[in-house]
């Protein structure tokens, strides 16, 4: 077992994952649509930088993401701690800065895959600004092309409340819910990653599955640009 790994059933076991379970008692349905191992995408809403902290602590499997680059670099104590879980937990930080960001982010992600890992990603490229579902960019189709894998939907619940913008304290009287649906398969598709046309149908299947297992509302465009 790798040191990262070790590090990382330390934060889910004892560190983080108690904490998480007496104070929020999260609850959660579908596990056993998670594979017990093998290479898949693991596609979600997002709602809250948490989502990142109670998907992982919820699935017994560890989960790769393809975190920010700022959340490396954080400073103060939160910010070192945010760094260090990442880090330690063996995520992957991500340049969405540069020219080829795009093009980087997708070859990092089917070389994940390749090597067997359970690979998470928020189709809609940041949080939502609202509550509402935004637009999935196509990306992530192109990953579960080239790899090959299947596609699990998850819906993280309430994950906005536990901290909506503005407030510094967090909510503890929240409801959080993490309901994964049963794994997409795209295997009609194979060969097609070239085909936006087939991308957009992915994304947008997608992200339909995501809407019912939510029940968010859906906006046909991108969150960015809502952001902005």
């Amino acid at each position: 077992m790798s040191e990262s790994d070790k590090f990382y059933k330390f934060l889910k076991n004892i560190a983080i994952g108690p904490a998480l379970d007496i104070t929020f008692h999260p609850w959660v349905e579908g596990l056993e649509n998670v594979p017990a191992d093998g290479a898949a995408l693991i596609a979600s809403n997002h709602l809250s930088f948490s989502d990142s902290i109670f998907l992982p602590i919820a699935v017994p499997r560890k989960i790769t993401f393809m975190a920010k680059a700022e959340y490396f670099m954080g400073t103060g104590i939160k910010g070192k701690a945010v760094a260090a879980f990442f880090r330690g937990a063996g995520q992957v930080p991500v340049d969405r800065t540069g020219g080829n960001a795009a093009t980087d982010a997708i070859a990092t992600g089917v070389r994940l895959l390749n090597e067997g890992h359970l690979l998470g990603l928020y189709p809609e490229g940041t949080r939502s600004p609202d509550g509402r579902l935004y637009r999935g960019k196509t990306g992530i189709a192109r990953m579960a092309l080239e790899a090959r894998v299947p596609v699990i939907p998850v819906a993280m619940i309430n994950t906005d409340k536990v901290q909506p913008i503005g407030r510094s304290r967090p909510n503890f009287n929240v409801d959080v819910g993490i309901r994964i649906g049963q794994a997409l398969d795209f295997s009609r598709y194979y060969g097609m990653e070239d085909d936006r046309f087939v991308l957009r149908s992915i994304t947008d299947e997608i992200m339909y599955k995501l809407m019912e297992l939510g029940g968010q509302e859906y906006v046909d465009k991108y969150a960015a640009r809502k952001r902005a």
